[in-house]
């Protein structure tokens, strides 16, 4: 099923919030990735979904779909290690569906120990990997397309921790902190592009301390979760993103925990 470049604008009168809009999610397997997957399809998005495991990848893309029947929800395994692969998918999307809206990245992570001293420095090798060039592929990837969507969203989701880094998580938040001054920068490059009129396109921080689903609080009936951001919570800010003009939310750091 293809998305003509005729259809709908997002938020367009009379349509779902995400009528004719295509976006992609990066590192969609995981539960914050199944949320945001059935809640972009209800929005009426059409969703392309990428992760590094394909069995999870095809559960999250198939409850999508069985959730919202007609919606267009796609997977792919993609290296996001590779740019070349990268670029190959966002080139992929937009040709085939006629434009891309957004680019969420969920790609996650963490390595943390109990003391600066003994931070092992190949957890900051893994988490580089896996928490900044994931972000500087995207980005790079899919800054062209975004712009030329008309109401492009990229959407990192940062942590808390990034602003106050903790001994023991050196590596985690100094790998968060710098995912978000990369997507600052990208930020930077819509304002700039967009001229007089301002930015048509909007990089988005969503802060999060941790986060929080069905199956964790099954695990443990009795813990409480203090600051912690239910998925289904943030699969709502990012679908909310697309409500408000791309120069109010752009280069924003949004808050979905209190501020430490």
């Amino acid at each position: 099923m293809t998305t003509p470049t005729s259809s709908p604008s997002p938020n367009e009168p009379g349509t779902r919030p995400l009528d004719g809009a295509v976006v992609a999610v990066a590192g969609a397997a995981g539960p914050a990735g199944r949320a945001t997957l059935l809640r972009l399809a209800e929005a009426g998005a059409v969703v392309v979904a990428s992760d590094s495991d394909p069995a999870r990848l095809a559960e999250a893309v198939d409850a999508a779909r069985w959730a919202h029947g007609g919606a267009t929800v796609t997977g792919e395994t993609i290296d996001l290690l590779d740019l070349d692969a990268t670029r190959a998918w966002a080139d992929r999307t937009e040709k085939e569906f006629g434009r891309v809206d957004g680019l969420v990245h969920l790609v996650g992570g963490w390595r943390g120990g109990k003391t600066f001293a003994d931070v092992p420095l190949a957890d900051w090798d893994t988490l580089h990997d896996l928490l900044i060039r994931t972000v500087q592929h995207t980005s790079l990837a899919f800054h062209d397309a975004l712009l030329r969507g008309g109401k492009g969203r990229y959407v990192l989701i940062s942590a808390a921790g990034a602003s106050r880094p903790t001994a023991g998580n050196a590596a985690y938040a100094a790998a968060k902190a710098a995912a978000e001054a990369w997507t600052l920068a990208l930020a930077d490059s819509f304002h700039k592009l967009g001229g007089e009129g301002g930015p048509s396109a909007a990089a988005v921080i969503l802060v999060v301390k941790a986060l929080v689903h069905d199956a964790m609080r099954a695990e443990r009936p009795n813990a409480k979760f203090a600051g912690f951001t239910d998925v289904k919570e943030l699969a709502e800010a990012i679908t909310g993103l697309w409500d408000r003009p791309a120069r109010e939310v752009n280069g924003t750091r949004q808050w979905l925990t209190p501020k430490p």
